[in-house]
């Protein structure tokens, strides 16, 4: 019974070494196949320098060795610099790749919409707004364009007096007077039919407002006489 079991423990010894031998088998094969490759890489790397140096050559150029050499001991330095930069350009090109669609419906956009403004005619009123500058360059110079800067308050104020209500209906009530009366059929009034229209309440009336007009008038010119002193 003790030599089944000893014979069995030398058995599974045996298989033990076998897997062992194997292995070590497979990594002599493996070593051989890395030095050979390691050879054949160094023989192609020789025929590809000697190419390369013979290139150089040819062309006229000469290569330093000792740049090289700094040139390669600063890639290997930079490596992490190098691989962050090829991420940066993944990441750009992976932007790029999704706002392109994007930009791509912005030009559509862009597009129905400039063919909204035509359709709605802005493009016509930009340029009749063009002419009409135009007309102003030709018509007017720096100078005017200075003294309009000098008197623009004064100009304001007085567009904000004339668009008033009360103003604006005291305007509008002379236009409608005005538009009334019929230029061609206006009658003559001899001096004598004037004096005596000019003694009715309406042409009193009439004459005082003037008059009120004028004196107010003048005092508001003496007023910006003695600012502008």
């Amino acid at each position: 019974m003790a030599k089944d079991n000893i014979q069995e423990q030398i058995n599974d010894i045996n298989r033990k070494l076998d897997i062992v031998l194997e292995e070590v088998l497979a990594q002599k094969e493996t070593r051989q196949s890395i030095e050979d490759l390691t050879t054949d890489l160094t023989i192609v790397g020789k025929d590809v320098f000697k190419s390369t140096v013979s290139e150089l050559e040819n062309a006229g150029v000469e290569l330093d060795g000792e740049a090289v050499k700094q040139l390669m001991l600063k890639l290997i330095r930079n490596v992490g610099t190098i691989n962050e930069m090829f991420e940066m350009l993944e990441s750009a090109n992976d932007l790029i790749k999704d706002v392109t669609p994007i930009m791509h419906q912005m030009g559509l956009d862009g597009i129905h919409m400039m063919n909204e403004f035509e359709q709605k005619g802005y493009f016509d009123f930009m340029r009749e707004a063009m002419n009409i500058m135009d007309n102003v360059l030709e018509h007017f110079t720096v100078e005017d364009v200075r003294l309009l800067a000098d008197n623009a308050v004064t100009i304001l104020e007085t567009v904000k007096n004339l668009t008033q209500p009360d103003m604006l209906k005291a305007i509008n009530s002379g236009l409608i007077v005005y538009k009334s009366i019929e230029i061609e059929d206006v009658q003559e009034y001899s001096m004598w039919r004037a004096i005596k229209a000019m003694n009715s309440k309406e042409m009193k009336k009439g004459i005082g407002f003037m008059i009120t007009f004028l004196q107010n008038i003048a005092k508001e010119t003496e007023k910006a006489k003695q600012k502008s002193k």
